[in-house]
């Protein structure tokens, strides 16, 4: 009786030859991987360096509303020299659901700066990436109402 079973091989039909990539396949594939790398990585930071930028600029004009907002409905005509910007997040009913929201994308503390520079009341300020007054490019200075 002859064996029908799918698993068993018979000696007399040639076995697939397993080829294995050899090392001048490899350093080519690894040398086009690194060359696409380095002409894609920089162009994405750059994205997304903008995307925190225009981030930034969203948020500096939302939370300036909402400094107007609260010295509205505080009875205040000007906004004072020691303002902080926590007591948005005070109280039973706060203008901002959370202290995070006074975090620029950076991670860095938003500065309301009294009179302003930019507006005349007041600016509400991202120092950009690195933090510190000044700058450029990713360090550039944001301010609510500059274009």
């Amino acid at each position: 009786m002859s064996s029908t079973n799918p698993l068993h091989r018979s000696p007399s039909r040639p076995r697939l030859a397993r080829r294995a990539f050899s090392l001048i396949e490899v350093i080519v594939a690894v040398t086009i991987v690194a060359i696409m790398a380095a002409v894609f990585v920089p162009r994405l930071t750059k994205f997304i360096g903008s995307a925190k930028d225009k981030r930034a600029k969203t948020e500096a004009a939302s939370l300036a509303q909402q400094v107007k907002l609260y010295m509205t409905e505080a009875g205040m005509s000007r906004c004072p020299e020691d303002f902080d910007l926590d007591v948005l997040t005070d109280g039973d009913d706060p203008y901002l659901e959370n202290k995070q929201a006074l975090l620029d994308p950076w991670g860095n503390a938003y500065v309301i700066i009294i009179p302003g520079q930019v507006n005349f009341e007041f600016d509400l300020m991202s120092y950009g990436a690195d933090g510190q007054p000044g700058g450029e490019g990713d360090n550039k200075d944001i301010v609510n109402g500059e274009k």
